[in-house]
């Protein structure tokens, strides 16, 4: 029972993994568009006919390979048709990203699942788990929440929002690592398993540069922000060329010397900088003297040098030069609309064999709820009455 963007991602995941995966979203009530909200966020795909208006640019990716159907889970009626879905499909995987208050009002809480398929795997995204069971919470409120916006953008300008939605993609990516551990574990053992991820947990989780500094008496600027400069390895920033920007970064005290044994960056060599705590406390020079640099410079020619230094560096490349750079371009996963136009969509994170690179359109609102039922055995006189009871779409 999935919509926005953190479930939605994993469960792409299992669709990676030539896994089934059956979008579930709510029956509308007349009190706005119907089922999940991201499928009307962006342009139109095609014409209304076509559903165009119904999965929006936002949507397609996350929701590529799926099946969707609609319930009512407000009625009796709808939670008993998921319950036997669950059941007739021999449904290995549950997964949800609502309120925890919402969970036993609808029927989809692990006690009521796992009483109707015992070896349930369970998964729920909420913002901070059923501790907080009526706290909503979506991408950006929990980079402000976890700290963020906090180390993120200039220190002398605002706290920053990261420019992808990173806690949203952390939580999913916790889904997925957690349900395939559960199904091993379930293999072994034959037990399902209740998950419950927190999107303000995963997201701090990842503070391990920072929060554990507090305990060892850190400087404020330690963590907060540091722009595109990196708080501890010095010199690492971005930096002006003639034609564009390029970030460097220097890992070792060893990359340091190959960096200033090179003809156009030697004026920097310094006794006090040989080490990367001298060159902290020059940090602010360096920055000025390898900007200046930097600046008379193409950035190609300056890329010769690194690289004949080995020395990890790259361009500030926008999202068209990514898509097209040669370590991507073959790895792009692809759909295609219902008119036939290809969309080229993010790689998948890790190369797995045999594993497809295009996937079926995302489906419409509803697209199969007749059809899964059907599997589920529900007859033609079952699926009317469902619909005229208001527990599925007509």
């Amino acid at each position: 029972m999935e919509q926005a963007l953190a479930l939605p991602y994993a469960t792409l995941r299992f669709v990676h993994l030539g896994w089934r995966v059956i979008r579930l979203e709510a029956l509308g009530a007349g009190k706005g568009l119907p089922g999940d909200p991201n499928r009307y966020i962006g342009a139109q795909t095609g014409s209304e006919a076509e559903g165009g208006g119904e999965r929006r640019t936002y949507f397609v990716a996350p929701n590529v390979g799926k099946e969707a159907i609609a319930l009512n889970l407000k009625s009796s009626e709808g939670r008993a048709v998921l319950q036997r879905l669950i059941q007739a499909l021999n449904v290995d995987v549950f997964c949800c990203n609502t309120v925890p208050e919402r969970y036993a009002p609808l029927g989809i809480d692990y006690a009521t699942l796992s009483a109707a398929k015992p070896d349930l795997i369970w998964a729920g995204i909420s913002a901070m788990g059923p501790d907080f069971p009526g706290v909503p919470g979506y991408d950006p409120v929990i980079q402000a929440l976890a700290g963020y916006m906090e180390l993120t953008g200039d220190p002398a300008g605002p706290p920053t929002l990261c420019g992808i939605p990173l806690v949203d993609l952390k939580a999913g990516d916790e889904v997925y690592a957690n349900v395939l551990l559960a199904l091993a574990e379930r293999a072994e053992t034959g037990a399902g398993r209740e998950l419950h991820v927190s999107m303000l947990q995963a997201a701090a989780s990842w503070l391990i540069t920072t929060l554990p500094l507090l305990d060892f008496d850190c400087e404020p600027w330690e963590v907060t922000r540091a722009g595109n400069e990196h708080r501890k390895f010095v010199p690492t920033n971005v930096y002006p060329t003639r034609d564009g920007y390029l970030y460097m970064a220097i890992g070792s005290d060893v990359q340091w010397q190959r960096l200033t044994a090179s003809e156009r960056f030697r004026s920097l060599a310094r006794d006090e900088r040989r080490t990367n705590d001298g060159r902290t406390r020059e940090r602010v020079a360096l920055k000025r003297e390898i900007g200046e640099i930097t600046a008379r410079h193409a950035a190609a020619e300056l890329e010769d040098d690194l690289r004949a230094a080995t020395i990890a560096h790259a361009r500030i490349h926008d999202i068209r030069a990514v898509a097209a750079l040669d370590a991507l371009a073959g790895r792009l996963t692809h759909t295609h609309t219902p008119q036939g136009k290809a969309i080229r969509m993010q790689p998948m994170p890790v190369d797995l064999p045999g594993a497809p690179r295009a996937f079926a359109f995302a489906p419409r609102y509803g697209e199969h709820t007749q059809a899964v039922l059907r599997e589920a055995g529900y007859g033609a006189s079952e699926c009317a009455a469902l619909v005229a009871g208001g527990a599925i779409p007509g």
